[in-house]
């Protein structure tokens, strides 16, 4: 029998200070170790200063943590001016004794080396402005360059070791940056062993699209994430792209919102999609998946819901007008600021870029219904495992937000299968509707099925539609002597039912009017008969009626007779004495 966690006792945690930078914190589980220094490598131009710098901003800004940004390549002034265009003002934080920003120049030829040379002078250069404004965070960007004096490899490592544990000493959360070095993280290749935390970033490029990448190598005494995960450098400052909730725990809605096709939602057990799910329409090309999720949108938009589409193979004005033609008007959901179209080409941006425009537009619009179309365009920007490891975390992103998404997949001709449904995103949503063609003698049809709902019943027929002028039509499944038929075999089959309909109808006719003929020869009978019957009916009451005549007279004769004889006897004679 397992004990109860609740009795367990807890263990102690590492300190963390928050970084503030967007999904930072997340990997690494809190933040950068508290009162100890990271180390932050990478190649040129892969962000290193920004991210530090950032770390330093959002610490006075969100956490009233005041901080030291010692440089030891740009001034203060050119730091400043770089990442002014990022809303970060400086001169400002160091005008409220936030921010203490000091340039030290290192030049090579100027020092020449004795064998008591060390920092001492950096320390209290660098102890003096943490106590001037009591800071809390500490950046040295870069470490290189502060090291370029000491030729002596020896003197070298001694001095970063002094640097590593004084700034421990000093308690202090530091981010000290470095270059990468070749075949080790960084130019000495010690500064990453001395560090209690090492993230390294990496700016790649692969088929002309560059891609950054972060990766925590280690992290002392706390765990972390170990994957590499993709981050930006956009103008609201350095982002790494939110990761996946491993938990799982986000809430969920018993509401029901409808496909935009009465037909459709009458073939899930429950009359729709759960609010807040995630949709897939995959098919071939020409079977109407764009004029599906169109009609999605346009449910969502009539009942006062906002509704994003991204559309990556129409330009708004083409997809509203296309959507005319099948009776769908976007038109004025467009111009109540309900229906935002963002169309773009796949290959403006890379995956990472095209994630974080939806986070924006999502945080900027705040609406409950999603559409993407289609989502195999993606592929031409990445890989299919860096286009499903996006997806995951998009589709994952939009649960967390109660957000109802739909997408739609192009499946191949051949195998009907999609590349990106074999890798797996099939699987990570909810509702899986396939559409393909049906083709017989001739010509080409339409199909629909429901491959998957989680959490409700669904049809599993076929159901053949039609796109018409007042848009989506599915049509009732008929069933011929070979299975069900589409399309002219549909109408042949209709119309040999609608003959028979009509000959049994006929026959039914027909039977009718021999009914009615018998009924009227029966019922003609029985007149007969009844009159007949009325007759000897009569005949019998007539006879009745004489017989007791007859009898009625013999009587009364019978009792004037008697009356007459009574007489004669009473009466007596005159001759009698």
């Amino acid at each position: 029998m397992q004990e109860d966690s609740a009795s367990l006792p807890l263990l102690p945690t590492l300190p963390k200070s928050l970084t503030g930078i967007d999904g930072l914190d997340e990997i690494t589980e809190g933040g950068l170790p508290k009162g100890r220094p990271t180390l932050v490598c990478g190649s040129a131009g892969c962000g290193k200063t920004l991210m530090a710098i950032e770390f330093l901003v959002r610490g006075i800004l969100d956490y009233n943590e005041p901080g030291v940004l010692m440089t030891f390549e740009e001034t203060a002034a050119e730091l400043s001016s770089n990442v002014a265009s990022l809303g970060f003002d400086l001169p400002q934080m160091q005008a409220n004794k936030m921010l203490r920003l000091d340039h030290v120049h290192v030049d090579r030829s100027e020092i020449e080396e004795t064998g008591e040379y060390d920092l001492e002078g950096l320390f209290i250069r660098l102890g003096y402005a943490i106590d001037s404004i009591g800071a809390k965070r500490v950046v040295l960007d870069t470490v290189e360059a502060l090291f370029s004096g000491f030729p002596n490899e020896a003197v070298l490592r001694s001095e970063i070791r002094r640097l590593f544990r004084w700034l421990k000493d000093k308690g202090v959360t530091t981010i000290i940056t470095a270059e990468r070095g070749e075949g080790t993280l960084t130019r000495q290749g010690l500064e990453e062993y001395v560090s209690d935390c090492v993230i390294l970033l990496d700016n790649r490029v692969i088929d002309q699209i560059t891609t950054r990448r972060l990766r925590i190598v280690k992290y002392r005494g706390s765990t972390h994430g170990t994957n590499e995960y993709p981050y930006l450098i956009t103008e609201e400052g350095f982002s790494v792209l939110p990761i996946t909730s491993l938990n799982l725990q986000h809430e969920v809605s018993n509401d029901i919102v409808s496909s935009g096709v009465a037909a459709l939602d009458e073939m899930f057990g429950r009359g729709g999609f759960y609010r807040g799910s995630s949709v897939l329409i995959t098919g071939t090309a020409g079977t109407a998946k764009t004029t599906l999720a169109s009609a999605f949108a346009a449910e969502a938009c009539r009942r006062g819901e906002k509704c994003l589409l991204f559309a990556f193979e129409e330009s708004p004005r083409q997809l509203v007008r296309n959507m005319l033609s099948v009776g769908l008007d976007l038109q004025p959901f467009l111009d109540q600021g309900l229906l935002y179209i963002e169309a773009s080409r796949p290959t403006l941006n890379g995956l990472e870029r095209h994630l974080v425009t939806v986070h924006k537009l999502i945080n900027k619009h705040q609406p409950q219904t999603v559409v993407i179309d289609p989502i195999t365009n993606l592929i031409s920007v990445g890989s299919l495992s860096e286009v499903r490891s996006m997806l995951t975390r998009l589709i994952d992103y939009l649960k967390v937000h109660g957000i109802t998404a739909l997408f739609t997949a192009l499946t191949s001709p051949r195998n009907g299968q999609s590349e990106m449904t074999e890798e797996g995103v099939s699987s990570l949503v909810d509702t899986w509707i396939n559409v393909r063609d049906l083709e017989g003698v001739g010509e080409r049809n339409r199909g629909l099925s429901i491959l998957k709902s989680r959490g409700m019943g669904h049809s599993n027929q076929v159901r053949e539609f039609l796109v018409t002028d007042n848009g989506i039509q599915l049509l009732d499944v008929i069933i011929g002597p070979s299975g069900i038929v589409t399309g002219a075999g549909r109408l042949t089959q209709e119309l040999q039912e609608q003959a028979q309909a009509i000959g049994r109808q006929q026959e039914l006719d027909r039977k009718d009017r021999e009914l009615e003929r018998k009924r009227r020869v029966l019922e003609a009978t029985i007149a007969n008969l009844r009159t007949e019957f009325e007759s000897v009916e009569e005949e019998l009451r007539q006879i009745n009626d004489e017989e007791a005549t007859r009898r009625e007279a013999l009587h009364k004769g019978r009792q004037h007779i008697a009356s007459l004889s009574i007489g004669r006897i009473s009466t007596p004679s005159d001759d009698q004495p």
